[in-house]
């Protein structure tokens, strides 16, 4: 077992365990969070052919649910983050990135994706410990260990339901970290809307963030809470199209296909190819 907070090179016993084209580290553990958690890392196709390059990074949240060669789901169905960026970097569509997928806590899940305690669930409240295992551990050991970029605009957040709502709170208060979010059918919904009073409330500057929003027309409790959303950030001064891409997938249902559905349109928005 490898305990994040004290990553180095000293500290790591043993290298990663390899599922196919991924490198996992199982049960991480962190001095900021109850539960270890697995990290699944994805390289790009070239890593090995350039050792002079260096990747934009990608960390996904509900790790489990996101890689189609890391067969885990407790859903049955995986995104396939890894096999739709490996035909968009061949296609020239969007640039060499590295994926980190993050497990959650299972049952647990629901404390550290949230920001705030809902007392209506009797839940929640552990996200800004989340965001700093992330943060102070996870990021450098990933920026120690692999060629990142390292800047917020090369470092991205993708999570979908509550860890939507989880990815636009850490980029809310972590801008200078994580600069590009993915939000797909964001639990809005959760303590009463906080995340858009939040947003309401906030007299700071708009932080530099280019965000993917979406949601799909069936889902009925997701739907009119992403719409407020959407239109609170066009208020605060996000621009649609330029960093802002908001989306309703006609049909869509509140599940890891839809999700999967919708990876190759979120990564285009967030990591196009460079001309």
């Amino acid at each position: 077992m490898v305990h994040a907070g004290l990553l180095n090179e000293e500290r790591v016993a043993h290298a990663p365990h390899i599922i196919g084209s991924l490198e996992q580290f199982a049960q991480v553990r962190s001095r900021f969070l109850p539960h270890a958690h697995d990290v699944v890392v994805c390289l790009p196709p070239d890593y090995a052919l350039e050792p002079e390059r260096r990747y934009p990074v990608l960390y996904l949240h509900d790790g489990q649910n996101v890689f189609d060669d890391y067969p885990m789901s407790p859903f049955g169905v995986q995104w396939g983050v890894d096999t739709t960026a490996r035909a968009l970097i061949h296609a020239d569509v969007i640039e060499p990135i590295i994926l980190v997928a993050i497990g959650n806590a299972g049952r647990d899940r629901i404390d550290e994706y949230t920001p705030t305690r809902d007392h209506s669930h009797d839940a929640g409240g552990m996200a800004d410990r989340y965001a700093q295992m992330m943060v102070y551990e996870l990021k450098p050991f990933i920026d120690r260990h692999y060629r990142t970029r390292r800047s917020a605009s090369d470092t991205g957040l993708a999570g979908s339901s509550l860890g939507g709502l989880l990815t636009l709170h850490m980029g809310l208060t972590h801008p200078a970290v994580f600069g590009k979010l993915a939000l797909l059918s964001p639990s809005v919904w959760w303590d009463d809307r906080w995340i858009v009073r939040q947003l309401n409330a906030s007299d700071t500057r708009r932080p530099e963030l280019r965000i993917w929003l979406d949601v799909g027309t069936g889902e009925r409790r997701m739907l009119k809470g992403t719409q407020l959303l959407h239109r609170m950030l066009l208020r605060k001064g996000w621009r649609e199209g330029v960093d802002l891409q908001y989306m309703e997938a006609e049909g869509a249902l509140h599940d890891e296909r839809a999700w999967g559905e919708r990876t190759g349109l979120f990564l285009r928005f967030l990591f196009p190819a460079h001309p």
